[in-house]
């Protein structure tokens, strides 16, 4: 099976309304992210020192050794970036989520009680603030667990969401494979949660943030000051604010660290737009948890049909149809790079189409033929296949006086003769007036013009069958 893994259409044109408590028009997530001192760092068994997400430009790892201003700047988010976080979001009566670095809560208990204290959601982070992506898989499922330990030994209880940050392609996938986690965040992928399902599992995901995030302040391309981090965070939030109120609210979460937002020179930036936010009817301000919680309640995981996953057999014994009477397109279809997009009757049919574009005309032709006459000698006998039967009834074809029988008769033996297969056209779209209108005017046409026109309506049939089909 040629599978391609990625879900490229996630909720498309229709996303769900996530009825946000309240009747919110969106709602606000922020993130701390607290990892000082569980950073890389050779105290703590790393190779190296840390080199990511600092005040000092230019950082490289230092092999072997301790670096004193990259431990220095991550020891201001913890002793001093931390309260000030705490102060703002005390003051403003938010609970956020932190993404907790379960070494690093270990090496502050009083920031962990006061996280507590607080009833903020303390979220894991991992067992420590560094790489996955090279971890072999057997290592990253032990650090994952150990970090669960040692989150529920530090703070008193098991973490109920997950997000590593510095993931491998396997994370999503081993956490959702504990069974523990209510959510994982490793995605930035949506702006509203959704379902993925892992093995045998459906894991909530609640997609985070790398662009409403202040760590846009330590890299290249980012906010240099307070006010770019304020206007970045308005327009977002006006962004999807205008969409609560044309009916489609959404999530948006800004992801923060200590470190970083709790420097003087920025944190009065986001205070400026707690207080922008707050002037604003409509807008919760969540922890995560409290998301994972409204979401599994209004919606809950609802089974869909996965055809992608199917085996040959089944994928051409519940398609083969949907072309008259030709099986084969839908066995080819299985073979093209099928995915999670396909899903659907678009899908599907995108799939299945392109297998009949690329066809023969000699195939193409024998498509065309497959199919019936309207109101023909099959339709008098109760032959049709069940498709046709039903969209033939629909336009009232299987109820004609003499008149508009004999009429359809002469149509039919006319473009037969002259193209060489039986005239098309999708029945659902169209009254019985407007069929046996489209009948007088396309029989005179080409059969270059014709043949076209016909596989077109052929498209169209097979997409109002799989509609009906999957919804």
């Amino acid at each position: 099976m040629n599978r391609y893994p990625r879900d490229l259409r996630g909720y498309g044109a229709t996303p769900p309304d996530p009825q946000w408590p309240g009747g919110a028009r969106i709602a606000v997530q922020f993130v701390v992210n607290y990892e000082e001192g569980g950073e890389n760092n050779v105290l703590h068994g790393d190779a190296a020192s840390e080199a990511f997400l600092s005040e000092i430009i230019g950082a490289a790892p230092w092999p072997g050794q301790r670096h004193w201003n990259m431990e220095s700047n991550y020891d201001y988010g913890a002793r001093a970036g931390f309260w000030r976080l705490h102060r703002l979001f005390g003051e403003a009566a938010i609970k956020p989520t932190v993404y907790g670095v379960a070494t690093a809560l270990a090496r502050s208990p009083e920031q962990v009680a006061a996280m507590i204290d607080a009833d903020w959601e303390i979220a894991s982070h991992g067992l420590k603030w560094v790489e996955h992506k090279d971890m072999p898989e057997d290592a990253e499922r032990a650090t994952i667990a150990e970090a669960i330990r040692l989150h529920t030994e530090v703070t008193g209880t098991s973490p109920e969401g997950w997000y590593t940050g510095r993931c491998s392609m396997n994370t999503v996938r081993l956490v959702a494979e504990t069974g523990q986690m209510a959510y994982v965040s490793d995605t930035i992928d949506d702006d509203l949660p959704y379902w993925l399902r892992v093995g045998d599992r459906e894991q909530l995901v609640i997609p985070y943030t790398m662009d409403a995030n202040d760590m846009r302040f330590a890299t290249a391309q980012g906010f240099n000051t307070g006010e770019q981090f304020f206007t970045y965070l308005k327009d977002s939030f006006d962004a999807l604010y205008a969409e609560g109120l044309a009916g489609a609210p959404k999530m948006m979460s800004i992801g923060l660290h200590c470190r970083i937002v709790g420097r003087p020179g920025r944190v009065m930036a986001l205070k400026r737009f707690i207080d922008y936010i707050q002037g604003h009817e409509g807008v919760w301000t969540p922890r995560r948890i409290d998301i994972a919680r409204h979401w599994a309640e209004e919606h809950p995981r609802i089974a869909r049909i996965e055809p992608h996953r199917w085996e040959n057999d089944r994928f051409v014994r519940e398609f083969g149809g949907i072309f008259e009477h030709s099986p084969w397109i839908a066995d080819r279809a299985w073979h093209l790079e099928l995915g999670p997009a396909h899903d659907s009757a678009v899908g599907i049919h995108n799939a299945l189409a392109r297998v009949f574009r690329s066809a023969s005309r000699e195939e193409r032709l024998g498509v065309l033929t497959a199919h019936p006459d309207l109101a023909g000698k099959l339709a008098a006998a109760k032959r049709l296949t069940a498709e046709s039967t039903s969209e033939q009834a629909s336009a009232g074809l299987d109820a004609l006086t003499d008149d508009e029988r004999a009429a359809f008769t002469r149509l039919n033996d006319a473009y037969v003769a002259k193209h060489g297969f039986p005239f098309i056209i999708a029945v659902r779209d169209h009254d019985k007036q407007g069929i046996l209108n489209a009948f007088t005017r396309r029989v005179d046409n080409d059969t270059d013009t014709e043949f076209s026109e016909a596989c077109k309506q052929v498209e169209r049939i097979a997409f109002l069958r799989l509609k009906e089909k999957l919804g």
